[in-house]
């Protein structure tokens, strides 16, 4: 059942004997004195049993104080209860004494998990959004900047072979009678034996026989339990199996794969798992030079007040999970309502933000967007580029030579012929085939967006203005007294679970410093 909080100070009670310690105006110091009002016990009554029916629970506004801490200063679970039980400012926090023993780290593994099977998974960051919404902070506040950065994994990233023997252990271990079916058609390496197969890694070919052992023994496997009746998890490591035998591997030279030979593939997957231990940590790169694995965050701030409006956690790769898809989603929230809903907002972003499709989105859902265009590149250094072609209200394009072709059903616009005579052939392709374009489907709009930035310093000096206070939030989230976080959880589900407790904890940090005090029941702000 629920367990409450004394309505007594104890003897020792750590802030009547140190709370003068605790610098007023910290995260401490408020959730010393509002941690209830903040966090109310009504909040957390639906996660136990009714009143008189096992044993008392720690009390909701305590460990809902101790997980808003744990997510501002990035602390693992045992640095966590360590702090409860050794640290006066996070005694002083949590309403402890002194004397208080704190709390075994697994309670809060207990507690998120309890809390993410509930319906209301997020609801530590709920009840700062309500303190949010019931201080006007963001009243009258149109505008928001969108910006994303990448997070790392909490697993280490695996090679071709590490996964595919990995990923075989991982099927005899969760698939009823797998074991059995690996001794029976596995051949390639001893999956009992830990640790990797023993080559010699220096040696090209030795390594490609393995490749091809262990691709063949992951498809035999494959092949043998399909159709089994097996739970999901057990479902989720054999599909798991199929993926990694074949996202890094191609037919060996001169083969087709149908005889067994295979090699690493020399390229790199689109949406590889980059480990089976946590099979949702993707693979992606900042530029050329910058991989990265792990996550991407994604974030939406008003950049006058820093106060974050929405967030998501996503995979790093994948179109659904880029920054123009998550933005849109940003927008439909504060379309329909969400953090204070109605009027005309303006959205800044980056050049990864200046799709033509979120444009739409932004036009459809009656804002603005101040985006920074994305450039059009000329297929010739100095040349013609796609905004010296006329689209005609015919669906058809005209060249600078005046030449027109129709789109296809696709809308791509193949001049062919044309080309091949044309005195601006030198500044518009080298192409022996001639010049072929594709037209967005919101050409217009990306048209007019680049027209108006090339034309308006108005519009850029808005951007520039407003759109960097993102980078702030951005920091905000992703590091931590001069370092940068790494996560601490494997999956979606847990991690964006962490993200928004993190923000939740630096929204309170932030209303904290413009004087967030509570009178007459109601929350407000002193600046």
């Amino acid at each position: 059942m629920q367990g409450f909080e004394r309505a007594d100070r104890q003897l020792l009670d750590a802030a009547a004997l140190a709370g003068q310690l605790v610098p007023a105006g910290s995260m401490f110091a408020f959730l010393a004195a509002h941690r209830a009002e903040v966090f109310p016990d009504a909040d957390y009554a639906d996660l136990f049993a009714p009143p008189g029916v096992g044993r008392p629970s720690l009390p909701a506004t305590q460990m809902a104080a101790v997980l808003a801490l744990q997510a501002l200063c990035d602390y693992s679970d045992r640095e966590t209860a360590e702090a409860v039980r050794f640290d006066v400012r996070w005694k002083v926090a949590i309403g402890a004494s002194v004397d208080d023993a704190g709390f075994d780290p697994s309670s809060l593994v207990y507690w998120r998990n309890r809390i993410a099977r509930s319906t209301r998974p997020h609801r530590v960051n709920d009840a700062v959004r309500r303190i949010v919404e019931a201080t006007g902070v963001l009243a009258g506040r149109r505008r928001r900047a969108v910006d994303s950065t990448i997070l790392a994994d909490a697993v280490a990233t695996q090679d071709t072979v590490t996964q595919l023997v990995s990923a075989i252990r991982r099927v005899a271990r969760l698939v009823p009678g797998a074991a059995g079916q690996i001794a029976a058609v596995c051949t390639g390496h001893d999956y009992s034996r830990p640790g990797k197969p023993t080559i010699d890694w220096d040696d090209p070919a030795a390594k490609d026989a393995l490749v091809s052992a262990l691709v063949n023994d992951a498809n035999a496997l494959v092949a043998a339990l399909e159709g089994a009746a097996v739970e999901e998890e057990a479902a989720a490591a054999l599909a798991l199996l199929a993926l990694v035998a074949g996202q890094d591997v191609e037919p060996a030279e001169g083969s087709d794969g149908r005889d067994g030979r295979w090699r690493i593939a020399r390229k790199v997957a689109e949406d590889r798992v980059v480990s089976t231990v946590d099979p949702d940590a993707r693979h992606t790169r900042k530029s050329p030079e910058a991989r990265r694995d792990g996550y991407r965050a994604h974030v939406a701030a008003d950049p006058q007040t820093g106060i974050i409006t929405d967030e998501k956690l996503t995979k790093a790769a994948g179109q659904k999970n880029s920054d123009p898809a998550v933005a849109a989603e940003f927008l439909a929230h504060e379309t329909a309502g969400h953090d204070g809903g109605g009027g005309r907002l303006a959205w800044y972003g980056d050049s990864a933000y200046g799709t033509g499709d979120l444009r739409d989105a932004v036009e459809k859902a009656g804002h603005r967007a101040v985006i920074k265009p994305k450039p059009v590149q000329p297929a010739i250094p100095g040349g013609f580029t796609l905004d010296d072609f006329t689209v005609n209200d015919d669906q058809t394009l005209t060249c600078p030579a005046g030449h027109t072709r129709p789109m296809t059903a696709h809308r791509n616009v193949i001049f062919g012929a044309l080309c091949r005579d044309c005195p601006l052939r030198a500044a518009c392709t080298t192409s022996k085939t001639g010049r072929t374009l594709q037209v967005h489907e919101h050409d217009a709009l990306l048209r007019a967006a680049r027209a108006a930035w090339a034309a308006s310093s108005g519009l850029r000096e808005d951007y520039m203005t407003h759109r960097p206070n993102v980078e702030r939030a951005i920091a905000q989230v992703a590091t931590w007294r001069g370092r940068r976080l790494k996560l601490r959880y494997r999956g979606i589900t847990r991690n964006n679970a962490w993200l928004k407790r993190r923000t939740a904890a630096l929204n309170l940090r932030n209303l904290i410093g413009r004087g967030l005090t509570r009178r007459d029941g109601a929350w407000m702000l002193a600046t």
